[in-house]
């Protein structure tokens, strides 16, 4: 599997935004695995939340005829029973394999006020051809209570908006996370010039591929490299 992270500039333009994100997906190579920054498709919409929902069920069935063979992952605005979900979308081979709303919403960006957090208070880690992921959308990533429920995955993804005051903060972290949970982290951040970038694919020993001026960032998955650091050094996590 190959992990890709893309780092996507969000603009007003819902159309605009899908046809780039679909020129992306098109220029990665079979079996990729493909993380889009959170909300890359409409942005927090806020002044036009009914709008940024109808677009994205439709978005959501344009990018399923470009997951043959590729695996993509990104979060939209989905309204369901007149509230609104800030919701992830993992599409393979033309079919919704996967969903899940975002649980802990970022007070300092006005979040809570215009979503409904996720009905669940857990996270699903998904096996794909024996491959174990997880998600953490953004914010997430600093409850150490959500570490605790993706523990035994081999790749945790990160789809987010993290502001550029705290760029060290969403480096720092996904570093971490990666290190103690010994697995790979495809962090995918936006590229908007209010935001931090640092988007990476770090690996279970810490090595990191990161670069701000790039759209696209690429690592090949290797099951070994997580067998080897577990079994080398033993904190106790699943080895199979």
């Amino acid at each position: 599997m190959n992990l890709v992270s893309l780092q996507l500039e969000t603009k007003d333009n819902f159309e605009e935004n899908l046809e780039n994100f679909k020129k992306q997906i098109s220029s990665c190579k079979k079996n990729s695995l493909i993380l889009a920054p959170e909300l890359a498709i409409v942005g927090f919409a806020y002044d036009k939340m009914q709008e940024a929902s109808d677009f994205s069920l439709k978005a959501i069935e344009v990018l399923k005829e470009f997951s043959e063979e590729k695996i993509i992952v990104f979060t939209t605005i989905i309204k369901e029973n007149n509230k609104f979900y800030n919701r992830l979308f993992m599409i393979k081979d033309r079919k919704i394999i996967h969903n899940q709303d975002k649980i802990k919403l970022f007070p300092l960006g006005n979040e809570d006020k215009f979503f409904t957090p996720s009905k669940k208070n857990n996270i699903e880690i998904i096996n794909i051809n024996g491959i174990k992921i997880a998600v953490l959308i953004c914010f997430e990533l600093r409850f150490p209570s959500l570490w605790e429920q993706i523990k035994g995955a081999d790749i945790i993804l990160n789809p987010a908006m993290w502001g550029i005051k705290r760029k060290d903060h969403y480096e720092s972290i996904s570093k971490a996370l990666a290190l103690v949970n010994q697995a790979f982290v495809v962090a995918s951040n936006s590229a908007n010039s209010n935001m931090a970038k640092g988007s990476a694919i770090i690996t279970p020993f810490g090595d990191t591929i990161k670069d701000d001026s790039k759209t696209i960032l690429e690592k090949e998955f290797s099951k070994d490299e997580i067998l080897k650091i577990r079994k080398y050094i033993d904190i106790g996590l699943n080895i199979s």
